[in-house]
């Protein structure tokens, strides 16, 4: 519940103490933040009869002053600016304004001069300045994400753009919990040390007092890392319900639009997964794909027992008890057709992309070795007609993450292959990928081949046999955390911001992946909170991927890099 429940609560402060009827009015960050974790109902339980953005509201002149505006938006100098057209000629009755991170004095001002109808009641910073999408997952929804990629002398001010944004979701979300962290960063990052060293500069130095919290006997810890150092996660297929709704659907603000299926209904064109509003999807969301099949299957069933029940109405009685329990049914009625859709939607695509078998190569690629089979394998795919262009590309990139310094004249034949199966592909992609992500740039164990103790764990894992073919991989962040709740997290390549260090473990870590995060690792941080290790983890980052999300924004570094390389 915990980042929720942080959201929710300011929601309802900023509500539940204005009077009346209101407008709220938000920008194209804050709409988010607001909508996964209040529904619109709720909203109207408060008395908002309209909700409106920000540049929307004036670009109107129509006057209602019967409402009153309570404006929760980010304070960025472009708000300011259409605020203070606002206030130059209200619009509403009253303004109460909520800001989402730390006001600067000047904007202040700036908001007290325009003011002139004395229409502002009250100016507020709510640290909300982040997407709560899971109870231990957030999200910066950053439009300009490939950005990560690219080196800083390459576009100066849109990397600093970015830094900026991710400095200003982090310090938010540790203003909302009421903690000062220590900061630690992957070392083989210069994207990854940049946001942990100005993270540290506005917690220690520029708003020391802000961060001023009652110390804790072990500080929390900020550990920043970069995707580049596990593109796998980002690459594979899934097979766990929420995470495979994202890979083949795409899931944005906890919503999944239906609108190119034939068979959705109107009521069905866009459909909310929240594990607060939606029981069956809390308690499948972690499932995997055989599981979930089962589970609507008894979701129907029973739905089906009641729909007989209501079938049978005799009396005024039962017509009473019928209309108590209407709302009930018909939201009932609403979440099985909605999970019935979307399995069926997902079996659909399975079955046409053929993802069973390319998941079974992916799944060998990312978790066993034995280069001669991998090879064979994803060569008899590339030939393989019924397997589509993106599996293709996913596959080579695959193995030339595993194989990249064992293989090169075998990785070569693919990449030749790959260009003459697929006309859409980029040529260089995959290199631009080992360029960006290859094992001399990465510090984590990513195959479990480096280091002794994870040569064991696999080897160990392998006798074991795995249960599920499709869901054997790990992500990255699991051995993270293991390193972290074991006190073995190497300085040496994560080190410390500043003069700080950590005695002891800590109790509460923020992970934060700079260039996104994926499902596949929200629900390895949920299923390791459910332990008792004693340490609670959260997961941030700069948007939530699914592999197209990720080779798009590969695409966009591509271009960039190219068009900005010097000619000689």
């Amino acid at each position: 519940m915990v980042l929720i429940s942080v959201v929710r609560d300011y929601i309802n402060k900023m509500l539940q103490d204005i009077s009346g009827m209101k407008v709220l009015i938000l920008d194209s960050q804050t709409v988010s933040v607001v909508s996964v974790a209040y529904s619109q109902s709720e909203l109207l339980q408060k008395e908002v009869f309209l909700v409106e953005l920000v540049d929307a509201v004036s670009k109107s002149s129509e006057p209602m002053y019967h409402l009153k505006a309570v404006c929760f938006l980010r304070p960025t100098s472009e708000n300011i600016q259409l605020l203070r057209r606002q206030l130059a000629s209200p619009r509403f009755g009253e303004y109460h304004l909520f800001f989402s991170n730390i006001l600067k004095e000047t904007q202040i001002h700036l908001l007290a001069d325009s003011d002139e109808q004395d229409v502002v009641q009250q100016v507020v910073e709510f640290y909300g300045d982040f997407v709560a999408i899971d109870p231990y997952h957030f999200t910066l929804n950053m439009p300009s994400n490939h950005i990560y990629m690219i080196p800083a002398v390459v576009d100066p001010p849109s990397l600093q753009h970015f830094c900026d944004r991710v400095v200003d979701g982090i310090t938010a979300l540790f203003l909302a919990l009421k903690q000062r962290p220590v900061i630690r960063y992957q070392r083989t990052s210069d994207v990854a040390k940049r946001i942990a060293q100005e993270a540290s500069k506005l917690m220690y130095q520029q708003e020391s007092g802000l961060f001023d919290f009652r110390r804790m006997e072990v500080s929390p810890l900020l550990l920043v890392v970069d995707r580049r150092d596990d593109p796998l996660t980002a690459l594979l297929n899934q097979w766990t319900y929420q995470a495979m709704v994202h890979e083949l659907l795409g899931i944005q603000d906890n919503k999944v639009d239906l609108k190119s299926i034939a068979k959705s209904s109107k009521d069905q064109q866009e459909v909310v997964l929240s594990s607060e509003q939606d029981s069956f999807y809390k308690a499948n969301m972690y499932e995997n794909f055989g599981d979930i099949g089962m589970n609507i299957k008894k979701l129907v069933d029973d739905f089906q027992q009641i729909a007989k029940s209501n079938q049978n109405i005799q009396t005024i009685e039962d017509m009473a008890k019928f209309v108590d329990n209407y709302p009930e049914y018909r939201k009932m009625h609403g979440n099985v057709s909605k999970h019935v859709t979307l399995v069926t939607e997902m079996s659909k695509i399975v079955e046409e992309r053929k993802l069973m078998l390319v998941s079974q190569t992916e799944q060998e690629l990312a978790c066993n070795g034995g280069q001669v089979a991998a090879f064979e394998a994803v060569t008899n795919l590339l030939n393989n007609e019924s397997i589509s262009d993106i599996d293709r590309l996913r596959l080579v990139m695959l193995y030339a993450l595993r194989y990249e310094k064992e293989s090169p004249v075998q990785l070569m034949q693919l990449f030749n292959k790959l260009a003459s199966r697929s006309a859409k592909y980029k040529t260089g992609l995959v290199q631009f990928l080992l360029k960006q992500a290859g094992v001399d740039k990465r510090t984590g164990d990513l195959y479990g081949n480096r280091d002794l103790l994870n040569i064991a764990r696999n080897m160990a894992r392998g006798l074991k046999g795995v249960e599920n073919v499709y869901t054997q991989h790990q992500p990255l962040v699991v051995q993270t955390m293991e390193s972290i709740i074991k006190g073995r997290l190497r300085d040496v390549d994560y080190p410390f911001v500043g003069n700080h260090f950590q005695q002891g473990r800590p109790q509460e870590v923020i992970i934060f992946i700079v260039g996104g995060t994926t499902y596949e690792e929200s629900r390895a941080v949920a299923l390791q909170n459910a332990t008792t290790s004693g340490v609670r983890f959260i997961l941030g980052g700069s948007v939530v991927l699914n592999s197209r999300r990720f080779l798009k924004d590969l695409e966009e570094a591509q271009r960039i890099s190219r068009s900005s390389a010097p000619v000689i």
